[in-house]
């Protein structure tokens, strides 16, 4: 790993995360997690601040950096949440099948190396009257956006840590076993090639 991985990059990242446009979607899913969460790609902590602690259980939170993971534990501590980290990628979730009633993903499903795969192991550990709540940026509605979307995704995959600006998250939500409950979308202030945001909740099929 690189200096720019380890310590320059997390810092960016968490910067970045922390805008005020992305602030308010996190405040938009988080609050409503219940029972035992599991919360996919806790990266630096920046959720920790909006969950509802009169209604989690129990919060899991799973990502594979340890640099983030130290900015989380801090954030948990301000938080005063308890959790459990779990070092890994999501592609293979160490839990058991329908163990957890809530999997909440913000600005993740971009970046996970095999997000087809990691969506069905979340459908997996999903109880069957469980929701999986989302924010996540990905392909836009419009013709001319997409199509500098798929010419600029490979540069910037390359300089943002794995980063896909052209994901269609309804599509691999739909493609892993979820219905999709609630759906909403629009541009966030920002380009339009980064900023075009779904967010809802998804049930299991």
């Amino acid at each position: 790993m690189g200096l720019y991985a380890k310590y320059i990059f997390p810092a960016i990242l968490d910067r970045v995360m922390r805008q005020e446009p992305v602030r308010r979607q996190r405040e938009k899913v988080v609050p409503r997690a219940r029972g035992r969460v599991l919360e996919i790609g806790v990266g630096s902590g920046l959720n920790l601040a909006f969950y509802d602690r009169a209604k989690v259980d129990r919060l899991v939170g799973l990502d594979p950096s340890l640099d983030l993971q130290r900015l989380a534990r801090r954030r948990a501590e301000t938080a005063a949440i308890e959790m459990e980290f779990i070092p890994v990628s999501s592609e293979e979730i160490p839990l058991e099948d329908a163990s957890v009633d809530t999997v909440v993903i913000t600005y993740t499903m971009c970046s996970i190396l095999d997000v087809e795969r990691a969506l069905h192991e979340m459908h997996r550990v999903l109880r069957p009257e469980g929701s999986l709540l989302f924010s996540e940026h990905g392909r836009a509605p419009d013709a001319g956006v997409v199509r500098w979307q798929d010419r600029v995704n490979p540069i910037w995959r390359r300089i943002s840590g794995g980063c896909n600006i052209n994901r269609a998250i309804p599509d691999l939500l739909g493609a892993a076993g979820f219905r999709l409950a609630e759906l909403d979308s629009m541009y966030l202030p920002g380009p339009r090639l980064l900023t075009f945001t779904y967010w809802g909740m998804a049930t299991r099929v």
